[in-house]
């Protein structure tokens, strides 16, 4: 009855989801990484090293460049805002500017509950639920294992979902381990 009422609640999930922030979701392909605030980004335009170092994503989604000011990477690829910069520096900055845009540091996941070390860790892309409870050092004996509760970044829901070795996790989110009950 519970693994059922799970199933619907997944299925419910990714009706009632948040706009930008997507159910979580089995997937056999890694979803493009969109950037937000707290992702480190390497900007570089070839021959201008003044235009050229790393950035944080701001509170407010952006980054900001000598010559164009900000530029919007919230929700963004990495080649959307490479495309975005590359088109602002040739409209009379820089002529055919070759821009290319990489993340250094991805912004954290958090996880709670019954791991050994609940805390802030550093997403890395293509993330498991699973993977995620082992850079927390695992479960605790009190875990309930099958289920994590995930809460999705700027989603106010939080969705109820079976532990699948598939089950990926998207920066910013917020993972919870419950307690089983013996």
């Amino acid at each position: 009855m519970t693994a059922c009422w799970g199933l619907i609640l997944l299925a419910n999930a990714g009706i009632a989801g948040a706009q930008n922030a997507p159910a979580p979701t089995a997937a056999t392909s890694v979803p493009a990484y969109l950037l937000g605030p707290g992702d480190k980004v390497q900007i570089a335009v070839y021959g201008e090293q003044e235009l050229t170092g790393e950035q944080l994503v701001g509170p407010d989604g952006s980054v900001t460049l000598p010559l164009i000011g900000r530029v919007m990477a919230k929700g963004r690829s990495v080649n959307q805002v490479s495309e975005d910069i590359r088109a602002r520096l040739a409209d009379g900055f820089v002529q055919n500017p070759s821009v290319a845009v990489t993340i250094v540091n991805y912004r954290p996941f958090y996880i709670l509950g019954e791991v050994n070390t609940p805390g802030q860790y550093e997403y890395a892309q293509g993330m498991t639920v699973l993977s995620a409870v082992a850079r927390a050092g695992g479960f605790t004996y009190r875990a309930k294992k099958g289920e994590v509760f995930v809460k999705r970044e700027g989603d106010p829901q939080e969705y109820r979902v079976k532990v699948t070795n598939d089950l990926l996790i998207q920066p910013g989110d917020t993972i919870r381990v419950g307690e089983r009950y013996f």
